[in-house]
């Protein structure tokens, strides 16, 4: 039982001189090592490592990426209009050593100096945008110069910059009215031209369809005038065959659709002529030949 005991003391006392000789860097984090209140050595690996207890003094931070979110920035642009943007920035610790001194080790003082830096690189980069510019032809042009800035600017604090975005762009709310009239009036000139434009390419499109129909009728009239004379061409043709091999029947065949013609009942047609006339040549001769 006694044995017992002193393994238990040995082991705690070996558990005490272990905490103060030794520490732990989990994968998540980083630290410098201090002693007396400057750093000795920073940047270490995963892992345990040797302190001297009293003398040295570990602070640990966390590697992994933070996200600077802030509320929307107010920005003048090329417009003269003010713009509230609204962004992210992700970043972490490059340099540990260099962020413990310029930063006092806090996350907090890092996030602010950060946010120094991205106003300085918002104003700049807004300052010779329009707003169309920025929302749309030039919104990804703008957030590479932004990443750039802020790696070259954000450098002495000891942070890497992994991204930087811009969730959206608004006007601020005292000029939203006067900027939402001009667009509208914008707008409506736009449209104004569209439906001149409209109205023209309605009236030339009516003018050629009117006058490819008229080029078709005239085509149609065309040669429904030849074929037609073609036809009484043809009609007159047979009427001279037909006449050239028996003249007299033809003659007769003439003379009857004519008194049918001349005599058709409800016609109310009335006649004054010689009885002898050549008309009546068929009434008058029972035997014609």
């Amino acid at each position: 039982m006694n044995k017992m005991i002193a393994l238990l003391i040995t082991l705690l006392v070996m558990a005490f001189l272990a905490s103060l000789f030794l520490f732990a860097i989990n994968e998540r984090e980083t630290a410098v090592k201090l002693r007396f209140g400057e750093v000795v050595q920073a940047g270490y690996e995963p892992g345990l490592h040797v302190k001297m207890p009293i003398v040295n003094n570990i602070v640990k931070f966390d590697s992994r990426i933070q996200t600077l979110d802030n509320a929307p920035e107010r920005v003048f642009n090329t417009d003269n209009e003010y713009l509230m943007v609204d962004y992210y920035v992700k970043w972490k610790i490059q340099d540990v050593k260099q962020f413990y001194t310029s930063n006092g080790g806090l996350i907090a003082k890092a996030n602010a100096n950060l946010t120094g830096v991205i106003k300085n690189a918002l104003q700049e980069e807004f300052s010779v945008r329009t707003l169309d510019q920025a929302i749309s032809t030039q919104r990804i042009e703008l957030m590479e110069n932004l990443r750039s800035q802020m790696k070259t600017r954000s450098a002495p604090y000891g942070v890497e910059i992994v991204d930087v975005r811009i969730k959206q762009i608004n006007l601020d709310q005292s000029v939203n009215e006067s900027v939402y009239n001009r667009m509208r009036s914008e707008r409506l000139v736009e449209a104004a031209e569209h439906r001149s434009n409209g109205r023209k390419e309605a009236i030339n499109i009516r003018a050629n369809t009117d006058k490819r129909i008229q080029i078709m009728i005239a085509d149609a009239e065309q040669r429904a005038a030849v074929m037609r004379g073609e036809g009484d061409a043809e009609a007159t043709k047979l009427f001279a065959e037909s006449h050239n091999q028996n003249p007299e029947f033809y003659a007769f065949v003439r003379s009857l659709e004519a008194y049918a013609n001349s005599f058709r009942h409800g016609t109310g047609n009335v006649m004054v002529l010689d009885p002898n006339s050549e008309f009546f040549k068929y009434f008058r001769e029972k035997n014609p030949n």
